[in-house]
């Protein structure tokens, strides 16, 4: 009998990408902006070389995704890390439904409904931080958390780090220093002077009174698995501290279980060194799009109460659905923790008997290799889906969802020693 959808191995039926996965692609390729999806095959037509496509998913479930033309695949991405409690888990789809029978939508900073409030005091309760400001994106938790330090410290600079990715909004696209020439580059013009790169695990300037905030990831995502020493960490903290600079932490990658801990700030070698605000979103609400900056009373509070206008707000801002997600996904995340320790002391064990060098915790890992991205496509034309990172893809980032099978996770090993 075979294995529900979900904890399936890769059944290919078609080439990769098939048919209609191209045919797909095809239609988008009339429609969409031409900066957005990697339509590789029309690059590969003027190149010579062979059909690079990406498939076009139909449907996801726990760790598997099947295309349109059938194939399944074993999902190594999480689905850039959102799908951390599976993809359409069953908890999760449930809160949706039953929340969108109710109230779809309320009104931002005009009109709260309960989901919104108990999802601001499970956030509280799992992070002991005080307060929160949601938001939709990655990018909305990060706006939320700068301008959050510059009410509190009436400053305007930010010390962002080298290789850090905080996203594509234009206050997270100035502290982002990952392939800045892609990203930043076309963008100068229009982007602040406020910010300042350093060093990451390396030198940063010893006096950070003109610093309104740093804003670091406690480990880089986008920029290859990439771990901020712990002590190098702590003392940046201190000294941030010591010139009253508010320590902001991006957690959208690491947050939410995704390193063995609800957030990596609660790492015990980091007890006598927290941040002030931490942004979370991605793998919070397993599938919807939402987010959050949690911050201290103290930090927070520098915003005032509001004037009957909020100075910061946005239309979906604590939307009802993705609350009542997001309290399913939290509430799954708990449930699955002890297993997930289980499962990444022996993936970790895995790595070593099978010779490979990686770094990360918890279910956070890179995996050291040359040639990444020809190696991803390689993998994909196999079943398995996983992505490049860093500046030179210098690993494999392996994100998977938290439900991922023992099985599945051999059948991704055994793959990639054949391609070595």
């Amino acid at each position: 009998m075979s294995l529900p959808f979900g904890t399936q191995l890769p059944h290919l039926i078609t080439s990769i990408p098939g048919p209609q996965s191209q045919a797909w692609i095809d239609r988008l390729a009339l429609r969409e902006c031409p900066a957005i999806t990697a339509r590789r095959a029309r690059r590969a037509q003027s190149l010579g070389t062979a059909n690079d496509d990406p498939i076009v998913w139909q449907e996801a479930k726990g760790a598997n995704v099947r295309d349109v033309d059938g194939n399944v695949f074993i999902d190594l991405t999480a689905g850039f890390g959102v799908a951390a409690v599976g993809h359409r888990n069953d908890k999760v789809v449930e809160a949706m439904k039953r929340q969108s029978d109710i109230l779809l939508h309320a009104m931002g900073d005009a009109f709260a409904d309960p989901k919104r409030i108990e999802l601001m005091e499970k956030l509280a309760e799992i992070s002991g931080l005080d307060r929160a400001i949601l938001g939709c994106s990655g990018s909305d938790a990060v706006e939320a958390a700068i301008k959050t330090a510059r009410m509190a410290t009436d400053r305007d600079k930010i010390l962002a780090f080298d290789n850090s990715y905080h996203g594509l909004a234009f206050g997270p696209l100035s502290a982002s220093d990952y392939k800045s020439e892609m990203f930043r580059g076309p963008f100068k013009g229009q982007l602040g002077s406020h910010v300042e790169h350093a060093t990451f695990n390396g030198e940063y300037p010893k006096d950070l009174t003109e610093f309104a905030a740093i804003l670091i990831e406690p480990i880089q995502g986008r920029g290859g698995v990439r771990p901020a020493d712990k002590a190098w960490l702590r003392e940046l903290i201190q000294t941030a501290h010591r010139d009253e600079c508010v320590v902001i932490f991006d957690e959208i990658y690491t947050g939410c279980g995704r390193t063995g801990r609800w957030f990596a700030f609660q790492h015990p070698d980091l007890a006598d060194a927290q941040p002030d605000l931490v942004c979370i979103g991605k793998a919070m609400a397993g599938g919807f799009p939402i987010s959050a900056c949690l911050g201290t009373a103290k930090v927070m509070d520098a915003w005032g109460a509001s004037k009957g206008e909020s100075i910061h707000t946005q239309t979906f801002l604590g939307n009802p659905t993705g609350s009542a997600m997001a309290l399913a996904a939290l509430c799954e995340i708990e449930r699955l923790q002890p297993e997930l320790e289980a499962k990444s002391r022996w993936l970790q064990s895995e790595f070593n008997r099978r010779g490979y060098t990686v770094r990360g915790e918890g279910f956070l890992w890179g995996i050291q290799l040359a040639d990444t991205l020809t190696l991803s496509r390689k993998l994909m034309k196999l079943g398995y889906i996983i992505l490049p990172a860093g500046p030179n893809c210098e690993v494999l980032a392996l994100t998977a969802p938290y439900t991922i099978t023992r099985e599945q996770l051999v059948g991704f090993l055994d793959a990639l020693d054949e391609l070595q």
